[in-house]
């Protein structure tokens, strides 16, 4: 229904992140660009980051939202569980960087699966 309120009134729908599920992240991770928004002393020590992941926390990303989106490929963020990597999202977006998505259960869920951590 919002979809067709929007073009009812000829106005665009507000973009919104989507999650992204650890299985489906493993298997696309060549092809998204990996953002934790932890800070460095959660990333840096154990039990560590993802692979390929690069650091940029919270605080920081409304000043590095271009950078986030020179990257011209689709945007996943993690977090510890996901609450700031949706915080992130929202940041994001409304900087107008779009095809962003939200690891469910951040790397507390990926460390649950059983899958290594750098």
């Amino acid at each position: 229904m919002p979809g067709f309120l929007s073009r009812l009134f000829h106005r665009p729908r507000a973009a919104v992140a989507a999650w992204i599920e650890t299985e489906e992240l493993r298997l696309r991770s060549g092809s998204v660009v990996l953002i934790d928004v932890r800070g460095p002393d959660e990333f840096n020590t154990p039990p560590g980051h993802l692979p390929g992941a690069i650091n940029i926390p919270l605080p920081d990303l409304p000043d590095r939202a271009a950078e986030v989106a020179a990257h011209a490929r689709p945007i996943v963020l993690v977090c510890k569980t996901d609450r700031r990597s949706a915080r992130a999202a929202e940041t994001l977006l409304a900087a107008g960087v779009r095809d962003v998505a939200i690891l469910r259960g951040g790397t507390d869920g990926w460390h649950e699966q059983g899958l290594p951590l750098e």
